[in-house]
């Protein structure tokens, strides 16, 4: 249900802990006490793993309290906050902190949460706390760390009530920090500009078109394209939103009435003066599908379903065929390409998250209210798969490049840095660029906190035949690359190296 990859290339994954006993027991003979657990007060098995991509091996977590449908954000030290869940976890914050031994776990902290923290959405902020957006029936955010004792515990925010719908469709709300420093927020069909340190709405933008909600429930998905340091004195920022369900598709898939899903995106540059959406389409309808950045910029969307919307049995008609989305692509009808179908569905309750060596690792599926791995039409999954993205075909080679040598794997604001990588064949310099990745938390078909910055770059050198460095600088602001863990790729021709961990700071 939840996936996180972390600095030293773990990816931690937890699902909800009510569902009775998982496969898979604790270790040190450990056992949960919980004596508001629905299904077990003493659960001897894991509801958590931590997951070696090198070795594919994985280890067994204890998550002491109900996470289902609950939020994160990786602070600028690396260790992952999150917070919030169902009945005993709703106001809960946990941490968890990678180490090099097996002696890290779940940190729980009690009753830190102002409010009920359901179907939230979190956001790494410039100073490196986390603003907690929303929930369901909590129309406010509040902050970690908070301030000082005397700070308000939550602020009100009237725009999340106003976009409540009978079947809300404004739950994980779409949360995107812009180069100002303010916050763009989606909701159902409208999004503003909030200023949070004011808790002032600076602007509203106008309505996507269509009139259709394209959050949880109806669940269409998000990012923010890529901030470019190479164009102009002014950063622009564009959001695309894509996918969602018609208004009342939730009603009448409870009535076994599965509407078709919506197969339009739309982009809008929320930098400009006056901004307007853009729609395009899909080349499938979908709901629940995943969309994340890939290394070279482009988006790929994957996982869900043409019919229904999020919840229980309501979706159908699942979608195998990933999409990739060109963003620069000039001729708007190539800009959507569609991979090799996938083996098995992933509905609700599956994630997504990109690894380093720039394939997406796909896990989970569990439309039902309990496990059921039997005898329905899609069977509870609990399987981990990996998509290779074109840019990883064998053909490629010749131009791939490879890091071989940073000079810091510490990037600072405005700091000139170098980067020594190697390729078979060289294009030319114009066909390089350099990227810093902010890996997602991802649940719910939305990756919170994933963000791409263009790098500004100076030079590009040639050292000797097929080795060159690349003379780039660090993020200008904090607004732009909030302090923290980012992957750095190199990418030429279009096709990305493996990434680098570098920390931001």
């Amino acid at each position: 249900m939840h996936m996180q990859l972390l600095h030293n290339d773990k990816v931690i994954a937890f699902d909800r802990t009510d569902f009775g006993p998982s496969n898979l027991p604790l270790s040190f003979g450990r056992c949960r006490m919980d004596p508001d657990d629905t299904a077990l007060k003493v659960d001897c098995t894991a509801h958590s793993v931590l997951y070696d991509t090198a070795t594919t091996m994985f280890r067994p977590l204890m998550v002491h309290t109900d996470t289902w449908c609950s939020s994160g954000s990786v602070l600028p030290n690396g260790t992952l906050v999150q917070t919030g869940g169902f009945n005993d976890g709703e106001r809960r914050l946990r941490m968890f902190t990678p180490c090099l031994d097996l002696s890290c776990d779940w940190v729980e902290f009690p009753g830190y949460l102002s409010e009920r923290r359901w179907y939230a959405t979190n956001q790494i902020l410039p100073d490196g706390r986390v603003i907690i957006v929303g929930g369901r029936k909590q129309f406010s955010y509040e902050f970690y760390p908070k301030s000082n004792a005397n700070s308000p515990s939550s602020t009100n925010f009237n725009f999340l009530q106003e976009t409540s719908d009978p079947f809300e469709n404004n739950l994980y709300p779409f949360v995107h920090l812009l180069p100002d420093g303010n916050l763009f927020i989606f909701a159902n069909t409208r999004s503003v500009l909030l200023d949070y340190k004011q808790n002032r709405v600076v602007k509203e933008f106008p309505q996507i078109p269509g009139g259709e909600p394209r959050n949880y429930p109806s669940t269409g998905s998000s990012v923010l394209l890529p901030l470019d340091e190479n164009i102009g004195n002014t950063i622009e920022a564009e959001v695309m939103v894509c996918g969602g369900a018609p208004r009342g598709s939730f009603e009448a898939a409870s009535q076994g009435n599965f509407m078709e899903a919506l197969n339009t995106c739309g982009r809008i540059k929320v930098t400009d003066p006056n901004p307007t959406w853009v729609m395009e389409s899909m080349p499938l309808p979908r709901a629940m599908g995943d969309m994340l950045l890939l290394p070279n910029g482009y988006i790929i969307i994957i996982n869900g379903v043409k019919s229904g919307t999020a919840g229980w049995e309501h979706g159908r008609d699942p979608v195998l065929t990933p999409v990739i989305y060109h963003p620069s692509e000039t001729d708007s009808g190539k800009r959507f390409t569609v991979m090799s179908p996938a083996s098995k569905p992933r509905l609700y309750h599956s994630s997504a998250v990109l690894l380093r060596d720039g394939r997406v690792l796909v896990g989970g599926s569990n439309p039902h209210i309990f496990y059921n791995f039997t005898g329905v039409d899609y069977p509870t999954d609990l399987s981990l798969e990996a998509f290779s993205p074109p840019y990883l075909s064998l053909a490629l080679d010749p131009v791939r490049p490879t890091i071989r040598f940073l000079t810091n794997d510490v990037l600072g604001y405005r700091v000139y840095s170098y980067i020594t990588f190697t390729v078979p064949s060289f294009t030319s310099a114009s066909e390089v660029s350099v990227r810093l990745l902010a890996p997602s938390f991802t649940t719910h078909s939305y990756a919170m906190n994933q963000r791409m910055v263009v790098l500004k770059l100076i030079k590009v050198t040639q050292v000797n035949i097929g080795t060159y460095y690349a003379t780039v600088v660090g993020p200008s602001t904090q607004e732009i690359a909030p302090a923290g863990y980012y992957l750095l790729f190199v990418v030429h021709a279009g096709v990305p190296s493996t990434g680098s961990w570098v920390q931001v700071m």
